[in-house]
Parts: C-alpha cells; sequence; structure tokens
C-alpha cells in the first residue's frame, strides 16, 4: 500500500435491503492512518450498514471497496480485512460467545494462529489496558452490560487491527466507564471510524465528522 494511500476507500457505493428503499446510494469515503472520524446521523440512516458493508458482512449493490490497498469483492477477501479492521458490533451480545472472558478474547488471535502462550499475555495486557484486571474467569454472561461492552472492545483489541470500526462504543456505559474508554481511544495508534449519537464523545475524539443522510456521506460539524 502506497504512502498516503487512505486504509479503506469507498466509491460509489450503493445498498438496499428493499430496492424501493435504499439505504446508500453512491456513498463515498476514505480513511487515513491516524484519522478518527466521527460518524453521525439519524436513527435507520445506515451508519451501521456502511461499518458492515467495510468488512463484508453485507454486500453492495454497486460501487467499490478498497481497504488495505485491494479490491474486496469475494468472501475471502474480507476474510483478511475483518483481521485488520476491528468491528465493534452495536450489541454487545453479538460479540461475545463464549464462556468466560479470557476466551472471548482469546478466540480471535488463537484463530489467527498464534500461540497459546503469547495469547495468554495478550488478554491480560488487553483487559488490564481496558480496567478489566481478574475478569478473566469471569462468566461473560453475568457480566454487566457496560462491563460486556468493554469486553466486546478487548475482543477487538487483541485482534491488533489496524483500524477500528466502533458502533455506538458508549452503549451502557456509566459516566466513569465512559471517560476510562475516551482515555483510552484517545492513546490508540489506530484509525477510527465511530458511530454513536453521543456528540459530547465524539467532539472529544474525533478528528473529522461525516454525517450519512440521503444515503450519502458530506463533512459536518459536531
Amino acid at each position: 500500500m502506497a504512502v498516503n494511500e487512505p486504509l479503506i476507500r469507498l466509491a460509489g457505493l450503493s445498498f438496499a435491503y428493499d430496492a424501493a428503499r435504499p439505504v446508500l446510494s453512491g456513498l463515498d469515503f476514505a480513511l487515513h492512518a491516524g484519522e478518527r472520524v466521527a460518524l453521525v446521523g439519524g436513527n435507520g440512516s445506515g451508519k451501521t450498514t456502511l461499518l458492515h458493508l467495510i468488512v463484508g458482512l453485507l454486500r453492495p449493490a454497486s460501487g467499490r471497496i478498497e481497504a488495505f490497498g485491494r479490491d474486496r469483492h469475494a468472501e475471502a477477501d474480507f476474510v483478511e480485512v475483518r483481521q485488520r479492521a476491528g468491528l465493534l458490533f452495536q450489541d454487545a451480545e453479538d460479540q461475545l460467545f463464549c464462556p468466560t472472558v479470557a476466551e472471548d478474547v482469546a478466540f480471535g488471535p488463537l484463530n489467527l494462529g498464534k500461540s497459546r502462550e503469547d495469547v495468554e499475555g495478550l488478554v491480560r495486557a488487553t483487559l488490564e489496558t481496558l480496567g478489566l484486571a481478574g475478569y478473566e474467569e469471569r462468566i461473560t454472561h453475568k457480566l454487566s452490560g457496560g462491563e460486556k461492552r468493554l469486553v466486546s472492545l478487548a475482543t477487538v483489541l487483541a485482534m491488533e487491527p489496524e483500524a477500528l470500526l466502533l458502533d455506538e462504543p458508549t452503549a451502557g456505559l456509566d459516566e466513569e466507564a465512559e471517560a476510562r474508554l475516551l482515555a483510552i481511544l484517545a492513546t490508540l495508534p489506530q484509525a477510527m471510524v465511530v458511530a454513536s449519537h453521543d456528540h459530547t464523545f465524539l467532539e472529544r475524539l474525533a478528528t473529522r465528522a461525516v454525517r450519512l443522510a440521503d444515503g450519502r456521506l458530506a463533512p459536518c460539524e459536531l
């Protein structure tokens, strides 16, 4: 990938669940290294859909998705994208499926072929970063909503992605947990797209903002 080339580039992207009601209509977007982009828009505007398209969970009706220097078309192309662009789902329950916290956080790195010894260290370090030291053996489904949110983020960060796609990352967090999350994200090197209705959070984190409306993105102020 050439220097200054975007990590992710979308060109002319269109998508509809129902052909009569398009969600995206010729959308263009680029994410460069070091950027933290706030993605705002009304309920149902397509923010979650856009994030899912980037990692291949949905496929566009037309348009081009380029990620990490390559055009992406087939499922095999997006397997690599999902390793390099970590998606935090809007609902933590969609991200957590193992019995314990440690197993959830270890799942991705183990699937990448990392040794169990390396993964154990990575799990401890990631949980400590998020203020979850000692949570390794906690039963995931018994955690509070805010704790599940942070563990979900741990599963993403443990993959050591190059970009982060965060869908409503502050959902379910109390004020203290949100402040901790903001402090953590502000120090991370990864480029980010952060879809959120929490404008105060976005103002403190984002380097620029775009609004999704009528199927397209436009620069905006928070």
